[in-house]
Order: C-alpha cells, then structure tokens, then sequence
C-alpha cells in the first residue's frame, strides 16, 4: 500500500533555478493526486543529518514515507535514517550516476520518477554497512576516496556532468599512488593485500557496467556483497583497467581480482587511528578495523513496479 503522505528531503542546490524547478514540478504532480506531502530542503543552512531527522519524524507522525530528492549523497543519507527508523523509502533521483535509482527501476526523470512515486509499492532492498554506516551503491578504501575528493574539485570548477566526473578520475588515477597494506579477513582465512584499492558494491547494475561477473550475485538480494582489489601496477597498466572497466571487462582483466563475499574485516597495517573511507559519493573517517557486510534487514523501498529490478531505465 502506498504511503498516504511523503516528507520529501531535497537538496535546493544553493537556490538553483534547476532545483527550483524540479521542486514545482514534483509539487504540481502531487497536489494535482491530492497526495499530502512536505519539502525539507537541504540549502546549507543547517546540517543535511538534522534536517533527514526532521523529516522522518514528521513522516512518522502522519504514517507516511520518507523521500529523498537528490543524488547519492542526499539518497544515502535519508536511506540510513529510513533504515535505522524502519521507514518507508521514496528516490527521485537529480544526481549524476544515479545507480541506486536506476538499479530499481526509479526513473531518471523528475516528472517520470514524481509519477511512478504515486504508483510505488513496498519491495525490500538490500543495502551495505561499512562499520556502522549504511552505503547503498559502493564503499571503498585507498585510490577511490582520493578519486571522489578531486572529481568535486573539477566539478566546481568545471560544473557537474558525467564527462568532468570520468576526466577528474582518470587524471587522479594517473598522478600516482600509495598502495594500501592491509589485512583481508572472512572469518575463515585471513590475507595480508598490498593494493592501490580496496572497492566493495551492492549495485549490480554498477557492477554490471564494468564487467564484474559477482553483479548476479549482488542482484539475488540474498546478503551477498562484491569485493575487488587491484594488484600494485604501474600508470599504463592502470589506465588499461580503466579502459577495461569503461568497456565492461575490468572481471576479465588479470590485475584485478573480484570476490563474493558476506562479511570481510579490513585492517590496515599502518592506520592506527580513522582511516578516510568513500561511503556512496562521500568521504567520511572511520576507525579500523573497518567491517563490511549487507545490513541484517533490507530497506523499504518504494517502486512502481513497471520495470524490474537492474533494468535500466535510461
């Protein structure tokens, strides 16, 4: 049964006119349903966390859903609230990527994804935990984090499209490294790595797209995650698994390594303290060792059920 009435947390995007007007374009097709909803606008003004709790509140008081307007960061962030509150989940996606929405069927579309909201039903769906921080799409250590800093360097200074994001990341993944060395552990075996990355996914469509043959795995939705670890390599061998991964064959490449996995413990041999580790698009510091797992319950998640899950709706 859908949601009588949506808190919607939306990223205002510094008072753009693009988010302006996508916020009169989701508000025209939900009054026009009759369908009760509230915006909670994340403008810089107060702490993105504070205003996600405001929202869920009030969706918990009217009985309704949580929404979240925005891109991973935003969609992450109302996604942990949504999750540790048992909350039902609305996306209407306005990032970059947008892998979370496009996994499930969400259009990318503000008009397509305000209509299929109306339409949506509740579906479990599964997400990560790095420690104790939900991630919906990826988690990383190492090269990645460093990635995700300078590709928003370039995007505010050359502005917010997949090509800046795609150049941004070549060109950090080109200037040199520091390998990790870290200490791999199942619970059964443990491994000493030394790595550039360490990557894990929930997103089988992103997964998919680079060529990981464990995206079957992250798609059953049963508690399975996907590992990967480059082996120490020189720039040119680098840009080739760049390459690779751009045309879908990072799996076939014999640098990387990918691996199914349920829990791993990650402890690095030189961070005693926080370690910087990439949580869906945004960088935050956690203190080793440094778990990953599928959360012990799914995420209730809204969707229209038109397209299958993994489909890609453009």
């Amino acid at each position: 049964m859908t949601p009588s009435s949506f808190a919607i947390v939306m990223n205002a995007g510094s008072g753009s006119r693009e988010a302006e007007a996508a916020r009169d374009e989701i508000a025209s097709i939900l009054d026009a349903a009759g369908r009760r909803h509230r915006f909670f606008l994340i403008d810089g003004s107060r702490d993105i966390k504070d205003v996600v709790r405001d929202a869920a509140a009030h969706a918990k008081a009217e009985g309704g859903a949580i929404v979240a307007a925005g891109g991973d960061g935003t969609i992450n962030c109302v996604a942990g609230t949504a999750w540790e509150e048992d909350l039902p989940m609305g996306v209407l996606p306005q990032g970059t990527f947008n892998f979370f929405g496009r996994t499930h069927g969400i259009p990318t579309e503000t008009r397509e994804a305000t209509e299929a909201l109306l339409r949506a039903s509740l579906c479990d769906a599964q997400i990560g935990m790095v420690n104790d921080r939900v991630f919906l799409v990826n988690a990383s250590l190492g090269l990645y984090p460093q990635v995700l800093e300078d590709r928003e360097t370039w995007k505010q200074r050359f502005g917010r499209h997949r090509i800046v994001a795609l150049w941004s990341g070549l060109a950090t993944m080109m200037r040199g490294y520091r390998p990790l060395r870290i200490e791999v552990s199942d619970g059964e075996r443990t491994r000493d790595l030394r790595t550039p990355t360490l990557f894990v996914g929930n997103n089988a469509l992103q997964l998919e797209k680079i060529g990981l043959p464990e995206a079957d795995d992250v798609r059953r939705n049963d508690g399975v995650l996907a590992g990967l670890v480059l082996k120490p390599i020189g720039r040119l061998t680098m840009l080739g698994l760049i390459l690779r991964g751009a045309l879908g064959k990072l799996g076939e490449a014999e640098n990387a390594v990918s691996f199914a996995f349920r829990e791993i413990k990650v402890t690095p041999k030189r961070h005693r303290h926080a370690i910087k580790v990439a949580v869906d698009g945004e960088i935050v510091w956690l203190k080793p060792p440094i778990v990953f797992r599928a959360a012990p319950r799914p995420l209730r998640l809204l969707t229209d059920g038109v397209r299958q899950p993994g489909e890609d709706p453009g």
